[in-house]
């Protein structure tokens, strides 16, 4: 996949009475998302009213990241204390 750029508008959506929305198909393209793939809805991220929707695999990432990070930054402030 090619760099992506960090804020893209691809096109607005309806909600449908069933609250479905339908993902252009440039975005699912762009971000690679398939038939099948889990999607994570989260709400209030920014400052005001709105969606984030996340590829999950991509959201379980970003934790492990984290977790490996503030794992090193603990071992850091224990070994800090020690000296």
């Amino acid at each position: 996949m090619e760099a992506r750029e960090k804020h893209k508008f691809y096109g607005a959506v309806t909600v449908g009475e069933r609250g479905q929305i339908v993902i252009p198909q440039e975005a699912r393209d762009a971000l690679e998302i398939n038939p099948g793939d889990k999607l994570l809805i989260f709400g209030g991220m920014g400052k005001g009213p709105g969606l984030m929707v996340m590829k999950s695999e991509e959201v379980t990432k970003f934790v492990a990241e984290a977790m490996a990070n503030l794992s090193n930054l603990e071992k850091l402030a224990r070994e800090s204390k020690e000296r």
